[in-house]
């Protein structure tokens, strides 16, 4: 089914596994679409209630396959084409995504990072705004979301020196969630991954709209989105879940409905 990925569903978690290590998983217009691919079929599944993407390997993501790059490359029809329906795919998914960093997140694999709602990293993992060392500027929404999380003379200064942030100052930053040791770290991230799709999954959805919604909208017309989004969640089997665990005084058993 995949080539360039892997892809695993159980337990109400997805699991993306880029899968070119020997590239350090770079890359190329086949994954990027196997990528929104993968997404899609974890986003239409009542099954799945949290996506995690990773890297396999040491590395996370090292951004652009630069053996694919040539001189008479129209890098802007390349981010129309590939690297800009992957993050609008991402933005789409209305279920939490938690990029698993185990590894080195370069170029393009930060942008695919800050694009997640979660970041957890190793403690051997890194990100790196490597496009000025190649003449470019940052894309895949890297400056989208990067401003939006340390604000624009932080990003600049990140983006222009080009210099490699580890994970511990990546978790000062606020660009990490959670830092663990890589010798934990799969087990880590599983449990972070079973804690967010137990939660009620429709209220999540609706979160992440009302949070967007609240950096792009006048707040009269945000009011009236948080109103309807409010409403939804109301008539929720979960909410109903939520109130009853309430009153009898147990832990709720949201089943992400």
């Amino acid at each position: 089914m995949f080539e360039t990925i892997q892809y695993s569903a159980e337990n109400g978690i997805a699991r993306i596994t880029l899968n070119r290590p020997n590239t350090l998983n770079a890359f190329t217009a086949q994954m990027n679409r196997e990528i929104i691919k993968a997404l899609k079929a974890a986003s239409s599944s009542e099954d799945v209630r949290c996506i995690v993407i990773t890297g396999a390997g040491r590395a996370f993501c090292s951004g652009q396959d630069l053996s694919d790059v040539d001189e008479n490359m129209d890098h802007g029809q390349v981010l129309r084409e590939n690297y800009g329906p992957m993050i609008k795919q991402i933005r789409q998914v209305e279920k939490p995504i938690i990029a698993a960093v185990n590894g080195i997140a370069a170029g393009a694999g930060f942008s695919l990072a800050l694009a997640c709602d979660f970041r957890i990293l190793s403690d051997k993992g890194s990100f790196l705004n490597a496009f000025i060392n190649i003449g470019l500027i940052p894309d895949s929404g890297n400056s989208y979301y990067l401003t939006r999380l340390v604000g624009e003379a932080k990003a600049l200064e990140i983006s222009v020196l080009g210099e490699k942030i580890p994970a511990d100052q990546a978790l000062s930053l606020g660009l990490a969630t959670r830092v663990f040791t890589l010798d934990n770290f799969a087990a880590e991230v599983n449990q972070f991954a079973e804690r967010i799709a137990a939660l009620p999954t429709k209220a999540i959805g609706l979160m992440k709209r009302t949070i967007r919604a609240a950096g792009e909208l006048p707040l009269p017309e945000y009011l009236e989105q948080e109103a309807q989004g409010q409403r939804i969640a109301g008539l929720t089997i979960d909410h109903r879940e939520g109130v009853q665990a309430f009153i009898e005084k147990r832990k709720p058993a949201f089943i992400g409905k």
